[in-house]
């Protein structure tokens, strides 16, 4: 099981330093843009009109919880949603 993380960014962000080199060697994670994640097979995701840069951050289920502490105290993240994918 994995979940991916949608993040939306502050404007002008471009979600560089979003996880530390620490946390993505640690968990495996991969972070996306939108364009990046349909290249890997996340098809007919768009973001929302108005919501600005978005990256995507998929991760196995059982690092979920350290990448959500991440999100919640980035500065650049203005808001998160946490999907699960079988």
């Amino acid at each position: 099981m994995m979940t991916v993380f949608e993040v939306h960014l502050a404007e002008g962000s471009d979600g560089a330093g979003l996880l530390s080199d620490e946390v993505l060697s640690e968990t495996g994670a991969q972070v996306m843009t939108l364009q990046e994640a349909a290249l890997v097979g996340f098809q007919g995701l768009q973001a929302l009109e108005g919501s600005g840069n978005v990256r995507l951050i998929a991760v196995r289920a059982r690092d979920a919880a350290w990448i959500h502490r991440c999100l919640e105290t980035h500065g650049a993240v203005t808001a998160f949603r946490a999907h699960q994918v079988d």
